[in-house]
């Protein structure tokens, strides 16, 4: 037995008659993979149990004793209108079915029916009472500016709005099962969200990481599933996979974008089926980790062009996590470079340097196309280098001019290696061209003449003497 409650609300279970509440219960919790029951053979019992436990489902016999179903269905949908309800029926009556529809219920069922289709049942309604909660939570958060549990974000650095509207909304959808989806350029911190999402999923396992780019078919399902001894040449050695050593916590699976079609069917079949087969054997086992996914692709694009499956793409985007790149949220970089300045010195043991106050306005100039990965990179360059008091801004500066091919990737046409009189059907004259490319660095340094004559590579006196002639004085 797992200590994981899936879903994080109870499952209500009604019905005089012990031998089917029995089975029922094993049916939902052993392959439904349904931990949170709750069951009553009172019907005059279920009333109160509402009201004392959280219950979000519940299935309901028709015919007992003291309270029949239908008028239990009424009083409950009419107390607490949040609660879905399935009506479980020995009898295949068309007439009650159809006034137990229209009264409410959620589904109607023949006790006599085949297993799957109870269990698709209970599945397709703890989706929908999933949601519902979900929505609840997020319109009293959008009503709410503070985070109930900031901690979980504390890895973070930021103080953008964006950032923190991206933080209530993993705070409402982190409980649910459904997986959670997280797209966003390379180095913006899709793993450090999927932390936070895994701090607050109330799940009891580990988070376990899996970079699945590169991985061909047979690799990747053997790295998920795992594989009995023999199961081909060379397994000498029983092995757990990925999702086994998640456990009751979370898998989270990196670059899914890259993924053949091959093996999307391997993991649109596991989170639909919520089970899986180690490969060599014949014998299912269930999933209890939560999935989260995230890529730097754009999914929406690989659907379209029929490289990534339809049903897939939207099983995973049933939460989706959109991170904005740091040219987007420019009002962290002076948050980001103290943050990544006390890191730098820690670790490469020197005293914390200080900075000219014209460094963050260079750094709001430039595009950041590895985002806070490259300014990372560019604080712990220059500190390692550093031997004043004063960090130097020369590091930053020829950090800055990055390959052109990397600054056309997020689609600035200024990049270093951009000849922008390649389109110019007449030339500008020598003093011309010098007068833009001036009045272009001032406006980028926001008229500080220090921070332009460094990224024009003049002194200042050049700079300022440039500006009289341009002035005419």
């Amino acid at each position: 037995m797992t200590d994981r409650l899936v879903p994080a609300f109870g499952v209500l279970l009604v019905d005089d008659e012990a031998p089917w509440l029995r089975s029922l219960s094993m049916t939902i919790e052993g392959p439904g993979g349904i931990t949170n029951i709750v069951t009553c053979q009172d019907s005059r019992e279920v009333l109160p149990l509402l009201g004392q436990r959280e219950i979000g489902l519940v299935l309901l016999d028709l015919t007992m004793p003291h309270i029949s179903g239908e008028e239990l269905l009424t009083r409950i949908l009419e107390q607490y209108p949040d609660v879905t309800v399935i009506v479980l029926s020995g009898m295949n009556q068309l007439e009650t079915a159809v006034r137990c529809m229209r009264l409410g219920a959620f589904d109607y069922l023949v006790k006599t029916v085949d297993e799957e289709r109870i269990l698709d049942a209970v599945r397709r309604a703890v989706m929908v009472q999933e949601l519902r909660v979900e929505n609840r939570e997020m319109r009293s958060r959008l009503l709410d500016d503070r985070l109930e549990h900031p901690e979980a974000f504390s890895g973070i650095v930021t103080g953008n709005k964006a950032m923190l509207a991206i933080f209530k909304y993993i705070e409402a959808v982190a409980p649910s099962s459904q997986p959670i989806l997280i797209t966003g350029e390379s180095g913006v911190g899709k793993e450090l969200i999927a932390r936070a999402v895994h701090g607050l999923s109330r799940v009891q396992g580990p988070l376990v990481a899996v970079n699945v780019a590169g991985l061909d078919d047979n690799v990747f399902a053997d790295t998920l599933f795992g594989h009995l001894r023999g199961a081909f040449t060379g397994a000498d050695e029983a092995r757990r996979g990925m999702i086994e050593q998640a456990g009751d916590g979370t898998l989270f699976l990196d670059e899914i974008g890259d993924l053949s079609l091959t093996s999307q069917v391997k993991l649109l079949r596991l989170i639909q089926e919520g089970e899986y087969y180690p490969l060599g054997s014949d014998t299912p086992r269930k999933m209890r980790s939560r999935i989260v996914v995230a890529t730097h692709r754009d999914l929406a694009a690989k659907q379209k062009n029929g490289l990534f499956r339809t049903d897939l793409f939207y099983r995973l985007r049933a939460h989706h996590v959109h991170i904005p790149p740091l040219r987007e949220r420019r009002d962290d970089l002076g948050l980001l470079l103290d943050h990544y300045l006390d890191e730098a010195s820690r670790e490469l043991g020197k005293k914390r340097p200080t900075y000219a106050k014209e460094l963050v306005t260079l750094l709001s100039t430039y595009s950041f196309p590895g985002n806070l990965r490259e300014l990372k990179s560019m604080v712990y360059d220059a500190v390692s280098v550093h031997t004043s008091r004063m960090l130097s801004m020369n590091t930053f500066i020829q950090a800055m001019g990055a390959p052109a091919q990397e600054q056309q990737e997020v689609g600035q046409e200024t990049a270093p290696g951009f000849n922008p009189f390649a389109v110019c059907d007449e030339l500008p004259s020598l003093g011309e061209a010098i007068d833009l490319l001036v009045t272009e660095t001032m406006r980028r340094s926001k008229n500080n003449q220090t921070m332009a004559a460094r990224m024009l590579g003049i002194s200042q006196p050049a700079l300022c003497k440039r500006l009289k002639m341009k002035r005419g004085e």
